[in-house]
């Protein structure tokens, strides 16, 4: 997989309330949860991020509640992926059940700043950032996990079975 786009940057600790709050989780339509997309974190993000823009964030980012409507948000919203340093444990799992690619790199974060453009090739495990030959590395996704991704989240991949 080969994502390209413009990175949004987030700090650490970003959790599902800054991803998606609670006053949208009478809704599990994905349309109207992408509209908040990051709202508390950020109230313009929906209206300046474009379709195959990439979110990066820091330490633990995913944690507080275990609500799945935080990556079907950010998959909605048209964000390819995620990058950051550590996702908390239960948004890791719900990500890939949802079919929100996610990757982790921590020495990306430090070297990045929101704009700029990057390619990231899960294939090769790097990711590059547009104009520059820096390359960082991220950790490879396991197959299963790939597969979950590429049938679009695990309910589909069941259903292909």
């Amino acid at each position: 997989m080969i994502f390209k786009g413009k990175v949004w940057k987030f700090g650490d600790n970003i959790d599902t309330d800054a991803i998606i709050p609670a006053r949208y989780l009478n809704t599990s339509d994905p349309r109207e949860l992408a509209k908040h997309c990051m709202e508390d974190a950020d109230p313009d993000f929906v209206t300046r991020m474009k379709p195959g823009d990439i979110i990066v964030g820091g330490e633990n980012f995913g944690c507080g509640s275990s609500r799945e409507h935080a990556p079907i948000a950010i998959k909605a919203a048209g964000i390819s992926c995620v990058v950051a340093k550590s996702f908390a444990r239960i948004f890791y799992r719900n990500a890939f059940n949802m079919g929100l690619p996610i990757f982790e790199s921590r020495e990306f974060f430090d070297a990045i700043t929101e704009g700029r453009e990057i390619t990231l090739d899960s294939i090769r495990g790097i990711i590059t950032i547009g104009g520059t030959d820096q390359k960082f590395p991220i950790s490879p996704i396991p197959p299963f996990m790939e597969q979950l991704i590429a049938d679009g989240g695990l309910m589909k991949h069941i259903a292909k079975k």
